[in-house]
């Protein structure tokens, strides 16, 4: 079986590691198949849930993000010496996919070498309010590559459209006193308005007290 396979797709079984075998091989032999064969993943090869607990694939890839990511990675992988035209493929596999390809592509960047070159998805994903793509756009390529202001707004983003925020990578090691004053704000207006606060509010505000001391009403759960 393929090493990327493997590698990308631990979750398959053997019957959907089979059928991703043979799309592999095209696009390791011309990689402009992926084109093709992008889209037609979840019928052909696998779809669902990698973990049963998460059936939005909110925190986890799906079984047919696991199956794209394979893909692009074979396809990273031929044009290799052509770094541009991967650039490129990824940007059009985004613009032009559906919500769950678009996903998929996000899930993909952290494996595929191509530097800042995919922050405008992450960008275009994050002005969205399908809360597939923003989880997707704040995992761990967004954690390394995305700048404090931007990251700051993917995570207060997440609480408005209500992502979980143990499906953002790295948030504890990110989390800042200014992200902490900005969600006590944002907590703030939803107490004016009559509305209850986040749960998920408290694990930033409770890194940085000092941050919001005095300026934060008493907790409240989620409706």
């Amino acid at each position: 079986m393929s090493a990327t396979i493997e590698r990308t797709a631990p979750h398959l079984d053997d019957a959907a590691r089979g059928r991703l075998a043979a799309l592999v091989a095209e696009v390791e032999a011309d990689p402009a198949r992926i084109s093709v064969l992008f889209p037609a993943v979840a019928r052909t090869v696998a779809r669902g849930p990698s973990n049963p607990a998460d059936p939005d694939g909110l925190r986890s890839p799906r079984l047919e993000d696991e199956a794209r990511t394979a893909l692009l990675v074979a396809a990273a992988d031929a044009w290799s010496e052509e770094p541009g035209r991967l650039v490129d493929e990824v940007g059009q596999l985004y613009r032009f996919g559906d919500a769950d390809e678009k996903r998929a592509v996000l899930r993909a960047l952290p494996v595929l070498d191509i530097a800042d070159a995919g922050l405008p998805l992450v960008a275009d994903a994050l002005r969205t309010n399908d809360v597939r793509l923003v989880a997707a756009a704040l995992g761990p390529y967004a954690a390394r590559h995305l700048d404090a202001a931007s990251w700051r707004q993917g995570v207060l983003k997440c609480l408005f459209v209500g992502v979980p925020l143990d499906a953002v990578a790295d948030l504890d090691a990110r989390t800042d006193e200014e992200l902490a004053r900005m969600v006590a704000d944002y907590g703030n207006e939803r107490a004016a308005a009559g509305r209850s606060v986040p749960t998920d509010a408290w694990r930033i505000l409770g890194r940085h007290p000092e941050a919001v001391a005095g300026r934060f009403p008493v907790p409240s759960e989620e409706d």
